[in-house]
């Protein structure tokens, strides 16, 4: 079976975004999700990007982006809060796997997020490891109310902003491989009503506009 996943960041994110457009009207092809393309897989997994998201039950990466079995390289957390786990498993993705672009998806209206703008207004973090989660996305809420910001949504594109800068920032191997053009990141915001992805900022060779 001949593969022809997205080899480029810019193909490979043309083919989420058709395939997100499939899923909000409806038209979804369930492509790579036969017995054949499971038996063509096993020797080896090409996935196309690594999607960093939300742990959020109804932020499912290959519904949204209607995709199959190998295209996508999916880790996932509450708030996409990105320990050294995390780090190394997006790195292997990209550098070990190959896939030419990241995408960092949280949506609006985000448990993770609402829960560190409580904890910074009322002063109390919550008990046991979600106030570690919540430790994790505190910098990107002051960082967005010392620009302004004042609603939740404002906080969820400040924190995606501020993830998409991190793995640069803290990964040597990744910053190399987007300085080479031989990947990309790009930050998304899903909206749960209408399933659609909006760019919040991007690093790396991408269409023009994103």
């Amino acid at each position: 079976m001949p593969d022809l996943a997205p080899a480029s960041p810019a193909d490979a994110y043309a083919a989420l975004l058709e395939g997100n457009a499939r899923f909000v009207h409806g038209e979804r092809l369930h492509p790579n999700q036969d017995a054949d393309r499971r038996s063509a897989v096993v020797p080896r997994q090409r996935p196309f990007a690594v999607l960093f998201g939300c742990s959020d039950s109804r932020l499912a990466a290959e519904i949204i982006f209607d995709r199959g079995l190998g295209d996508l390289f999916v880790v996932r957390t509450a708030g996409h809060v990105a320990g050294p786990e995390v780090l190394g498993s997006i790195e292997y993705g990209v550098h070990v796997l190959e896939a030419p672009l990241v995408v960092v998806l949280g949506h609006d209206l985000c448990g993770a997020v609402t829960a560190a703008s409580e904890a910074d207004r009322d002063g109390v973090a919550p008990a046991g490891y979600i106030g570690d989660v919540v430790e994790r996305v505190m910098p990107s809420i002051l960082w967005a109310r010392a620009a302004g910001c004042t609603d939740i949504d404002q906080f969820v594109q400040a924190h995606i902003r501020r993830t998409v800068d991190g793995l640069v920032g803290r990964s040597a191997l990744l910053a190399t491989e987007v300085a080479a053009g031989r990947c990309a990141i790009v930050g998304l915001s899903y909206r749960l009503a209408d399933g659609t992805v909006s760019v919040v900022s991007s690093k790396g060779s991408l269409p023009e506009g994103v």
